[in-house]
């Protein structure tokens, strides 16, 4: 196995390469500027195209033109540049085109944003959240196979930490079950022959004389209900006698992680469940690894968002206590004292010692 010491904007770059993406278009934003560099360097060499384009509205539209004719394609911005994107991100949702999304976010304030989108109707992303460079080159493959696959947007949920972190990895291309043919793709090459293809977003089906709006829109929600029951993934840390459970997700589970085992090891019944999928949310793997606990911890760097689902997850079996919070460097880029071990470990330990429930 051959390793190369790779900062991580460059990882999720070659990662996507390995799946077989061939356009790119983003503007910079600070921590995406190093992830849409890296692509304008190395797709050119693999016979791909990357676009530096005017605004997050040019790149998102540029990124839909591509994946209607059937290519692998990306955007992506940082929270603020995603914001300018809702409105196409839902239409593309609709039109079910596989767009994969890298979300290079200022720190975890974006939770909301990433799993209940700030777009227009019922649509779902699939969301991951890797907690390093070894498994982001993994999930970013993954994410273009369950694109695909799906014909559904999904979300790469990174960070600054994520993005500039170097570590030495291999990115080894993931083999996957062979996909559904691209029929749908219009790539121009049946144009007046009587059989050409119609991509929409309003469920426009070609020869059908108006539209059902209420059929197209069950459909694609019967679509997101068997997403969301066959893709939850978690990671789970000594969760089978733990009296406290730990959530926390991404870059800053990696800090609870370390924490989790370095108090396992002095005989602390403390234990992690990581939420790899931030959507779909693995509530049932939660809710299992809480069952015998006596309190929940959510570290999370936000002033409370997935704290949410973890409630809506025990449903009140078991008390849920934050011990996140807001924290930013001057910067507003989201590497706070949060990111420190010793905080981590203090704000864990506070949670072992509060008093049980009354």
């Amino acid at each position: 196995m051959t390793r190369v010491l790779m900062e991580g904007s460059e990882v999720l770059a070659e990662a996507a390469l390995a799946a077989g993406c061939r356009f790119f278009a983003g503007y910079p934003m600070t921590p995406f500027t190093e992830v849409l560099e890296h692509f304008a360097r190395k797709l050119p060499e693999r016979g791909g195209v990357c676009i530096n384009a005017e605004s997050e509205l040019e790149a998102v539209g540029m990124a839909w033109g591509a994946l209607a004719t059937g290519a692998r394609a990306a955007t992506g911005s940082t929270g603020q540049g995603l914001s300018l994107m809702q409105e196409s991100l839902s239409e593309i949702t609709r039109a079910e085109l596989p767009l994969v999304v890298f979300h290079m976010a200022r720190g975890q304030y974006d939770y909301h944003q990433a799993t209940r989108g700030g777009g227009h109707g019922d649509y779902r992303h699939l969301v991951y959240a890797p907690v390093d460079l070894q498994e982001a080159s993994e999930l970013v493959q993954q994410a273009f196979d369950r694109a695909d696959r799906w014909r559904n947007p999904v979300t790469i949920y990174g960070d600054f930490l994520l993005a500039h972190t170097a570590e030495a990895i291999e990115v080894v291309p993931s083999p996957f079950p062979s996909l559904p043919a691209k029929n749908w793709a219009v790539d121009g090459s049946l144009g007046g022959s009587g059989r050409s293809r119609n991509v929409n977003s309003i469920g426009m089906e070609k020869g059908a004389k108006g539209i059902d709006p209420q059929a197209f829109w069950q459909r694609l929600q019967a679509k997101h209900e068997a997403m969301a029951a066959a893709e939850p993934l978690a990671e789970c840390v000594a969760t089978d006698d733990a009296e406290l459970v730990v959530v926390a997700f991404g870059s800053l589970a990696r800090f609870a992680r370390h924490a989790v085992r370095a108090l396992r090891a002095e005989g602390v019944a403390v234990g992690l469940v990581r939420p790899i999928t931030l959507w779909p949310f693995p509530s049932e793997v939660l809710a299992e690894a809480c069952a015998g606990a006596r309190r929940v911890a959510v570290l999370e760097q936000n002033g409370g968002q997935m704290i949410d689902d973890v409630r809506l997850a025990v449903l009140g079996t078991v008390p849920v206590t934050a011990i996140g919070g807001i924290s930013s460097d001057e910067a507003g880029f989201g590497l706070g004292d949060i990111f420190e071990p010793a905080s981590v470990r203090s704000r864990i330990a506070q949670a072992l010692d509060a008093p049980g429930p009354t």
